[in-house]
């Protein structure tokens, strides 16, 4: 270390230090001042800085179904071709072309041996079960209103509830009166209670006379009855 030494006018000598003796000196004080400054910044980061927190980065593995593979199916081989039919051949048999029909007539034939004719029945009764009757004018339906409410009425509860309905195609026997003398289920409507149901809707039906031509007849129709939740 050089010491610069200067004497004043009174003859005292006096120490003249440089810059980096300065600095030398003052190490020590620096050091501890660096580091209580640090320890107060410390201090301060872990006291007011906010908590953090890391995030979730954890992911799950989709589990895989495993599915049985089916059996092996055996295709069935090709049918067989079916062969070709023969093709007509015209046979060499020689047909007599003077073939005629012996004639007929009375003489030979008396009404003493002729078949006795047959013999007349009473007609069966048509109202048992459906079978055709011809008309040229359809029966209709008189009371409409009556019978809104029978099927109001007949409804099945649990079935209107669930809101389940359908449709009954009903055979009708209906006499040279208009009313409704038989009814038979033509077509269910899936649900027992239901047919039951248009059964007894039936029976409440009227219906205007059918006609054939001027005539009332007696007729077998089919309608249908609809049950529908509103």
């Amino acid at each position: 270390m050089n010491v610069v030494v200067m004497a004043d006018s009174s003859g005292a000598q006096a120490e003249v230090l440089t810059a980096n003796d300065r600095l030398k000196r003052r190490s020590g004080d620096l050091f501890w001042w660096s580091l209580i400054l640090a320890v107060v910044v410390h201090w301060a980061l872990f006291m007011f800085f906010p908590t953090l927190s890391a995030q979730d980065m954890s992911f799950t593995t989709p589990e895989f179904t495993a599915y049985e593979i089916p059996p092996e199916v055996e295709i069935p081989p090709p049918p067989q071709q079916i062969a070709r039919p023969a093709r007509p051949v015209i046979a060499d048999a020689s047909i007599d072309e003077d073939v005629t029909i012996a004639p007929t007539t009375f003489e030979d034939n008396p009404i003493e041996n002729l078949p006795p004719p047959p013999t007349t029945t009473a007609p069966d009764d048509i109202s048992v079960a459906p079978v055709p009757t011809p008309f040229t004018v359809a029966p209709e339906l008189k009371n409409r209103a009556e019978v809104q409410r029978a099927l109001e009425r007949y409804y099945p509860p649990l079935l209107r509830d669930a809101g389940i309905g359908g449709t009954v195609l009903v055979w009708f026997f209906i006499d040279e009166t208009g009313k409704v003398r038989n009814s038979l289920i033509k077509e269910s409507s899936g649900h027992k209670a239901l047919d039951e149901a248009a059964l007894k809707v039936a029976e409440i039906m009227q219906f205007t006379p059918a006609l054939n031509r001027d005539k009332k007849v007696p007729v077998w129709v089919a309608l249908p009855i609809d049950f529908r939740t509103k």
